[in-house]
């Protein structure tokens, strides 16, 4: 099975410019763990739950402090080509659980340790290790 047959193609996105509060509303309101960062070229880097708390236990102004000033910059994606085991693959050697789809500089898509463990319940252990463990920060993906 591809990648392309299983990403979410409504990926929830923010842009640079965007302030910790904007983007915090916007994870609360779908109910999400972390956001693409869209810049003037694409994919700029993702801001996790882990970059806010950090802002907010740095006693930064979540008002005033710009997504792109906390966000992880670099970014593993994956190709809309790869196989669901090749996406485990890098989630699990980067301990992350999402990977943004893109084809060149494009954001087509987003996929997740859970998309997968619904169509793949044979990668469940490996995903599984991945979900339980402590991940202190993003690092990458």
């Amino acid at each position: 099975m591809m990648v392309k047959d299983v990403m979410n193609t409504n990926v929830v996105v923010a842009k640079l410019e965007a302030t910790i509060r904007e983007a915090s509303e916007v994870m609360d309101k779908y109910n999400i763990g972390s956001l693409v960062v869209i810049g003037e070229k694409g994919i700029a880097g993702i801001i996790t739950e882990h970059n806010i708390l950090e802002t907010v236990a740095a006693n930064k102004n979540p008002d005033e402090t710009k997504v792109g000033d906390v966000m992880s910059p670099e970014v593993v994606t994956v190709s809309p080509d790869s196989t669901i085991e090749q996406a485990v693959d890098l989630m699990v050697e980067h301990k992350i659980k999402k990977l943004p789809v893109v084809e060149g500089d494009k954001l087509l898509g987003i996929i997740t340790a859970s998309d997968i463990i619904v169509v793949e319940p044979k990668l469940v252990a490996s995903i599984a290790n991945l979900i339980s463990m402590k991940m202190p920060a993003y690092s990458g993906g």
